[in-house]
């Protein structure tokens, strides 16, 4: 028999906050002005030595921090260390330090070099610290699947627990590619804001917000965590993981990948359209994704359907750490019983079908039930979470 899986710890590193209630309190403020770098982050406290930090990329160490704080909430695991495993999810990797020894070999010499080039850059690292600060020899993997990257981590990390490989899984993703080369390429793409807005499904949207960040959940098996005393923040439903098949970069027409993906997941949740209320959107405030977006939610759910928002509009998008930090609002929208405002967003787009968006700067309550996370990545990848609030025993 399938397990239920229920999340116990939540770590998050973001732009606007670093830890739980810093950044709940972020999504519910006015959108940070200009670029969503994550600031004030000491990387230091979740290494053994200064030394170690600086030869970690710093998308790894917003890993190992987010980790840590999940891992602190969920308490004392009392598990196998080869039932607990670690998938995370990121687009890019350690592009920082790629850019900054790229410089050394051609400005200076091919023998400054750094011998940690590789095992700092290499887009694994943030799931093998993980494993190895905490002694982790289950299941270890990394998802890179561009935007879709760490929804594709959670559910494989939920397929871990619920099929009984694994008691516990240490999952989400992290991102930080806010480098020189890293953000010219997504300008030269035009597929940033030209105007330094984040307004997911604004009829003026032109693009999103680059962001760094990271998020990390606990699951584990829902009998296990009762057994144990654990703190329950909600449980994983379902999830699904589809291919438009159809562009490297834009979606495909009719948001067709989306809807397969969307039905695909509440199927395998056992649920059915009318049973979602909430909907936390890709939203990445990019006309066609958007359009794609919304128009796939109506196929599914109707006019108006679910309550949408688009945390985007604050965070940024964290590329493949989006989805994670995305289903932490999610729980955290459940604990406090409040959907956060699309900030930035001052009137829908006539042109696209009709949502139920939640804009203006006020958060929305809400009775919390079964809600979806939506991650499209380049690449034509799609991610969705069917995410409930803690289950009543």
């Amino acid at each position: 028999m399938a397990r239920r899986v229920v999340v116990t710890g939540l770590g998050v590193v973001a732009p606007c906050g670093i830890g739980q209630d810093d950044f709940w309190a972020g999504l519910l403020a006015a959108p940070p002005q200009g670029e969503r770098r994550v600031t004030g982050f000491d990387p230091e406290p979740w290494f053994d030595s200064p030394k170690d930090a600086r030869r970690t990329d710093r998308f790894a160490q917003f890993a190992l921090a987010a980790a840590g704080m999940a891992l602190d909430q969920a308490g004392e695991l009392d598990a196998n260390p080869a039932k607990v495993g670690v998938v995370m999810g990121t687009g890019i990797g350690g592009l920082a330090t790629l850019e900054e020894q790229i410089l050394v070999y051609y400005q200076k010499e091919p023998r400054r070099v750094s011998p940690f080039l590789v095992p700092m850059m290499m887009a694994n690292a943030g799931s093998a610290a993980i494993s190895m600060r905490y002694g982790f020899a289950g299941p270890c993997s990394t998802t890179v699947t561009a935007c879709a990257a760490s929804t594709h981590a959670i559910g494989d990390a939920y397929r871990f627990v619920r099929e009984g490989r694994c008691d516990v899984m240490i999952c989400g993703g992290s991102e930080a590619a806010m480098t020189p080369v890293g953000m010219q390429g997504f300008q030269n793409m035009t597929a940033m804001s030209k105007a330094g807005i984040s307004r997911p499904f604004d009829r003026e949207r032109d693009g999103f917000l680059m962001a760094e960040a990271a998020a990390v959940l606990v699951l584990e098996d829902l009998d296990r965590a009762v057994a144990r005393g654990a703190t329950i923040l909600g449980e994983v439903l379902g999830q699904a993981n589809t291919a438009d098949a159809y562009h490297i970069t834009a979606p495909s027409p009719g948001g067709a990948g989306a809807v397969a993906c969307m039905e695909l997941a509440l199927h395998d949740a056992g649920l059915e359209p009318a049973d979602i209320v909430h909907i936390n959107a890709h939203g990445t405030s990019t006309p066609l994704n958007d359009a794609a977006e919304a128009e796939a939610i109506v196929k599914v759910f109707g006019t108006p359907g679910p309550v949408v928002t688009s945390t985007k509009g604050v965070t940024g998008h964290a590329l493949g750490a989006a989805g994670a930090i995305e289903a932490a609002a999610v729980l955290l929208s459940m604990q406090h019983r409040l959907v956060p405002p699309t900030a930035g967003t001052a009137a829908l787009d006539p042109e696209m079908p009709t949502i139920d968006l939640v804009l203006g700067a006020e958060a929305r309550p809400w009775e919390p039930g079964p809600s979806l996370s939506n991650s499209f990545g380049f690449g034509g990848h799609n991610g969705t979470l069917v995410l409930g609030p803690t289950p009543k025993r």
